[in-house]
């Protein structure tokens, strides 16, 4: 194949003394045996996305490699020098079991300290919450997680946060990228300062599991505690190093860790992906919960921000819960036990993301308290938290398998929703209840809010055109009607436009931009449309409801819903 004078320009480049001999051999073995690898790794420069900046390990602009993110790094350096003159700077460093990652934090390190920033570098991984929790402990400016979350074992990443603890956002994210893009790779500093490396590891696990039993720990009796019988997986991941201590020192007694899932393992071995959004990743904790008699089970993804929950149903059979569920059950109890304390006064508000659940809406209003509705991702979630000093954050999540207790830590944490998840499921038992009768009350007293997400995965240059192309032909072709309903609304997060399609009257949305068109039903049905920022992937986001009159009415109302969304799916062409 003929390859492109714009990736032959990049690869020319890194055939130069900058960059080291062994990627140089790697480059030529590719120009010869594997073209089509070779314009794939070079037709564009990595994004920062949603989570960060993700993407395959190997050579190239467009891979994960000492390069990329060494001029990534030298870029923010820059920007933080700049942006804090004369002050002595610091930055936190955490990475997770994925293969590469600790090489990878070390190269990082180097680079800071190269540019004379202390850095404060966890000796082995750490969840991605403890970064976000560490950074504000030690009054840093700045911390780096290595980590694609729940991306296949080829991919790695790199997520920026800033002073706040959260994840860098508008405008400053892109002031960054322009300093990185600025760069050539010449102008890395690779050459370490070791004096202004200082590792970090049992002092800030310790400050971080106190900070999250005090957080996310509710008046729960010893005797519930004990008698909660939990299945645990950590699917290889970051988990391990901290939701076992935790659970025990919260006085959780009776928990089964998954013993063929308890070593990290960067490749995954036992599950098909890490992702507990996925049913067959909790395959074998399921199994071990049947056999036990478990009454949850947890599991997290391998830099442990998302966290998975199955529970037993009204027949005592384990189903799982999406992410939409759990996030409106801990959002309850967090909102009753807050009322309990006496501690909403109008001046507190919830989470949550475009394309989550309008069930947290209701909630909100039934507490008297606000909802405030971000674009897909925590980064907006914490920023809600600088924007609004005189609201307090009661906590929040998104369909994603994502939640947040409080403002201790300012990007979702697995940790702190485990633990927070346990205390629910010990008070229901305690009170001859259970977390799945808890979420059909809530269904009672708030109406039937069923959700469904579609991935349909579209690799590579091809896939991303598609993807694009998809979004494009959405855009301009607006459909009328869905499942037989008039569309009355469709809100376009890139064009920043909500448009009245029964009046033709368009509104202008005050928020930032992003590629996400959302269609809203007569019926009340809520259809979105989003390519991932951290994924060859374009999903579809169905939400329904009805009205539920009683719980023994549930399964009634389920099929209904179940058939709704199946119907709009179809006629959507989407499966």
């Amino acid at each position: 194949m003929e390859i492109k004078q714009n990736i032959l320009n990049a690869v020319n480049e890194w055939l130069t003394p900058t960059f080291d001999n062994q990627t140089q051999d790697e480059i030529k073995e590719m120009m010869t045996s594997s073209p089509k690898n070779l314009e794939e790794s070079f037709y564009k420069n990595l994004e920062f996305g949603t989570g960060g900046m993700r993407g395959i390990m190997g050579v190239g602009t467009n891979r994960i490699n000492k390069y990329t993110l060494g001029k990534n790094t030298q870029g923010l350096s820059n920007y933080m020098l700049n942006f804090f003159p004369g002050k002595a700077l610091k930055v936190a460093i955490a990475f997770d079991c994925r293969l590469n990652s600790q090489t990878l934090a070390k190269v990082v390190a180097d680079v800071f300290s190269a540019n004379g920033i202390k850095v404060y570098l966890f000796s082995d991984m750490r969840p991605t919450p403890e970064l976000s929790f560490a950074l504000k402990y030690l009054g840093c400016q700045a911390g780096i997680v290595l980590t694609a979350s729940h991306n296949p074992p080829e991919y790695n990443g790199y997520k920026v946060y800033w002073e706040d603890g959260g994840q860098i956002v508008p405008p400053q994210d892109a002031a960054i990228v322009k300093v990185i893009e600025s760069l050539k790779y010449d102008e890395i500093k690779f050459q370490a300062n070791e004096d202004l490396i200082e590792y970090i590891d049992l002092a800030i696990d310790q400050a971080f599991i106190k900070s999250t039993i005090e957080n996310a720990s509710f008046n729960t009796s010893n005797f519930a505690k004990e008698n909660l019988n939990i299945v645990f997986t950590s699917l290889h991941g970051t988990s391990i190093k901290a939701i076992p201590e935790t659970l025990s020192k919260a006085g959780y007694t009776n928990v089964n860790v998954v013993p063929e899932q308890a070593t990290p393992d960067g490749n995954f071995p036992t599950v098909v992906s890490p992702n507990p959004e996925e049913p067959e990743a909790l395959t074998m904790a399921l199994a071990l919960a049947d056999k036990l008699n478990a009454d949850i089970v947890i599991g997290t993804d391998p830099d442990c921000d998302r966290l998975g929950v199955a529970v037993r149903n009204t027949q005592g059979k384990m189903v799982l819960l999406n992410g939409n569920q759990t996030m409106v059950l801990m959002t309850a109890f967090l909102l009753e036990q807050w009322k309990k304390a006496g501690k909403i006064d109008g001046k507190q508000f919830i989470g949550s993301t475009i394309v989550s659940t309008p069930m947290m809406m209701e909630l909100a209003t039934a507490y008297n308290v606000e909802c405030k509705i971000g674009l897909t991702g925590f980064k907006w979630i914490a920023k809600m938290i600088k924007d609004f000093p005189e609201l307090k954050f009661i906590g929040g999540g998104e369909e994603s398998f994502g939640f947040m207790v409080g403002d201790a830590v300012r990007d979702k944490d697995a940790v702190a929703a485990t633990l927070l998840v346990c205390e629910i499921a010990a008070q229901a038992k305690a009170n001859g209840s259970s977390v799945y009768e808890s979420l059909l009350q809530l269904y009672v007293d708030f109406g039937f809010y069923k959700e469904h997400l579609v991935s349909l995965t579209k690799k590579g240059i091809e896939g991303l055109a598609e993807i694009n192309q998809m979004m494009v032909d959405m855009r301009e072709n607006p459909v009328k009607e869905i499942n037989g309903q008039r569309v009355v609304m469709l809100e376009d997060y890139k064009n920043s436009t909500a448009k009245n399609l029964l009046s033709g009257e368009v509104e202008t949305m005050n928020v930032p931009k992003s590629d996400v068109l959302i269609y809203y039903t007569e019926d009340g049905s809520k259809i979105a449309a989003r390519p991932s920022g951290t994924e060859p992937k374009i999903k579809f986001y169905v939400s329904v409801n009805a009205k539920l009159d009683a719980v023994k009415y549930a399964p009634e109302v389920e099929s209904y819903l179940d058939e709704k969304i199946k119907n709009i799916l179809l006629d959507l062409k989407i499966i």
